[in-house]
């Protein structure tokens, strides 16, 4: 889909000589889900700006989601300085910024360089607007295209291919590793979110992996394995083993992947799922990238945000219409109603695809 450019933004490109945007820095710092979603702008950048140099700047812990794109020619990273960090990005004599972040550090950034750039409108106000009084004024638009709006003054469209992530090779996962009950195919939950608002009780886990009756395959960091270990044990205690019951009455086996891979790991294994359950969060946008069946489970934030997967193929998971939703942006620690009802009241009523025994692939 084409960006419409408007005579304030052509006038903004011809001032800078227009063919002469020659290097250009995408600046995005976190999280693993809004790194991901930056990835069309990169592309787009990088394949429709002729003779581009596409540099990206994000912290360090995020620097494997980028490393391995091919069309990133540099990346730098924001260790524990801001101030190292411009000492290196000063030295590059930016062409164009493109704030994809904008926060209070990458307007320091962008200060201190003293180079022509733009910035990505979080629409904050408008956010809060639903999140305060349940207003919604928040445009039909999906944060991907409102990040290529950015890139408006390149004269960049949307070449609708999508949402990118690069495995390297030694991060792939053999599905020959795993259980031999998963080496025929496997449904993935990536169980973990980064507030508890966002995330499903493990009761309710439970109830989810019982409805997918199949092999499963648990998605996770460490921080989700006492979670991940608890829905296992589930299903190999009794009574599934019982003496009057010797077979389980169950065909839900788990794998525990919860903390064993990196997040390249874990992106092999969502690659090869059937397909995906996640929550709000990373995993949802890596299993789009890979153009997965998602089941995307929503909690105290809503679609509405601009944030659902980037995808034809998925389905939405949420209580409609309750009066506390969306009660926060981001999540919190607990529900502020106590209640909970946004995870505790979601209906998991979906028809799952048959598991495909040629689908997989590393």
């Amino acid at each position: 889909m084409a960006q419409e450019i408007s005579p304030a933004t052509r006038t903004f490109a011809e001032g800078l000589n227009g063919d002469s945007l020659k290097k250009i820095l995408i600046i995005r710092f976190s999280s693993i889900g809004d790194i991901v979603l930056t990835t069309p702008v990169i592309r787009c950048v990088k394949e429709q700006v002729p003779e581009a140099e596409v540099h990206f700047c994000t912290k360090a812990a995020f620097r494997n989601i980028i490393a391995s794109n091919p069309y990133v020619d540099k990346v730098f990273c924001l260790e524990t300085s801001l101030k190292d960090l411009l000492r290196q990005l000063q030295a590059e004599n930016y062409d164009l910024v493109l704030d994809l972040h904008n926060n209070l550090r990458t307007r320091i950034l962008k200060t201190r360089l003293g180079r022509p750039s733009r910035s990505f409108d979080k629409l904050n106000y408008r956010k809060w607007l639903l999140v305060k009084f349940k207003i919604d004024q928040m445009p039909d638009v999906h944060i991907v295209d409102r990040y290529l709006a950015t890139a408006a003054a390149l004269a960049v469209t949307n070449d609708g291919r999508g949402l990118d992530y690069f495995i390297p090779e030694k991060d792939k996962v053999d599905l020959s590793t795993l259980p031999a009950s998963h080496h025929n195919g496997y449904y993935a939950i990536a169980i973990g979110a980064q507030h508890y608002t966002k995330r499903l009780p493990v009761d309710r886990l439970i109830e989810l992996c019982e409805k997918i009756n199949g092999p499963i395959v648990l998605l996770g960091g460490k921080e989700d394995a006492a979670v991940a270990r608890m829905i296992e044990m589930y299903f190999t205690s009794e009574p599934y083993f019982s003496s009057e019951s010797p077979r389980p009455t169950h065909r839900t086996v788990i794998y525990d992947a919860c903390g064993k891979y990196n997040l390249n790991g874990s992106a092999s294994l969502v690659r090869q799922a059937q397909a995906v359950f996640s929550h709000d969060t990373g995993l949802m946008h890596i299993a789009a990238a890979f153009q997965k069946k998602i089941y995307s489970i929503w909690g105290n934030t809503v679609p509405a945000f601009g944030m659902y997967p980037y995808t034809q193929d998925f389905e939405v998971l949420e209580v409609k219409n309750l009066y506390c939703r969306p009660c926060s942006k981001i999540g919190y620690s607990k529900c502020p109603e106590r209640h909970f009802r946004c995870m505790r009241e979601i209906k998991f009523d979906f028809q799952l695809p048959v598991l495909d025994q040629s689908a997989s692939s590393l």
